[in-house]
């Protein structure tokens, strides 16, 4: 590691990136924008629907039209609108927020968003407790993201892919799907998920393998409490 003194005479750390074949870097990009940890929610939102139909069939019409659109809009739409809104207002320099400073106020707001998403399907009583797991687990996620934060640049991809590997876990043991065919399907993901941030990213090892462990220890402290 290499520390150096920027424009504004601050010490930052210098992060050397092993270029890789520009193939690569795509491919590598583009599964990223595709398991982006706004996306992960959605994803998982699906998998549950599709786990558990009888629970889908006893909503009525309004809910069940509104069911996947209501997660896209909390952990999707809302989020990403505060980020755009942030770099119109020139408090971020990029969406793809690159530094520490730069991710301290969409953590923020992604908190309040996370926190409202959980009170709702907690106080609902209409959805399965998966689903309140899930959403407190990206809640907890989201402040251990933070705290973080303060020491490094946590891989945001490596939380979501740790959430959606424990979360997987549990639908295997509560659900009674196929254990085998969902845990390995997720666990080949996180795998690709994490390798993608290596090369398309400038982010160390660390900040990679302590995100997924902040995704699960979060996921298991939501288990408990739930």
């Amino acid at each position: 590691m290499s520390l150096v003194i920027d424009r504004n005479n601050e010490l930052k750390e210098l992060r050397e990136q092993v270029q890789q074949p520009a193939f690569l870097r795509l491919m590598a990009q583009l599964i990223s924008y595709l398991f982006h940890p706004l996306f992960i929610p959605v994803y998982l939102s699906w998998v549950l629907l599709k786990t558990k139909p009888y629970f889908f069939s006893s909503l009525n019409a309004m809910d069940q039209r509104m069911y996947i659109p209501r997660f896209a809009a909390m952990y999707v739409l809302f989020p990403l609108a505060s980020v755009l809104l942030l770099r119109a207002l020139k408090f971020v320099s990029s969406i793809q927020l690159k530094t520490q400073r730069e991710r301290i106020i969409p953590y923020v707001v992604c908190m309040i968003y996370y926190w409202w998403m959980w009170y709702v399907l907690r106080t609902q009583n209409i959805f399965p407790s998966e689903a309140v797991v899930l959403s407190l687990s990206i809640f907890l996620a989201s402040v251990g993201g933070l705290l973080a934060n303060i020491y490094m640049k946590v891989s945001m991809h490596a939380i979501g892919a740790a959430i959606m590997c424990s979360f997987i876990t549990l639908l295997a043991f509560t659900a009674g799907i196929s254990a085998g065919v969902y845990l390995a399907a997720s666990l080949l993901l996180a795998g690709l998920v994490c390798t993608c941030r290596f090369i398309a990213s400038d982010h160390t090892a660390i900040e990679v393998y302590g995100g997924f462990l902040i995704g699960l220890l979060c996921f298991v402290i939501a288990v408990l409490v739930s």
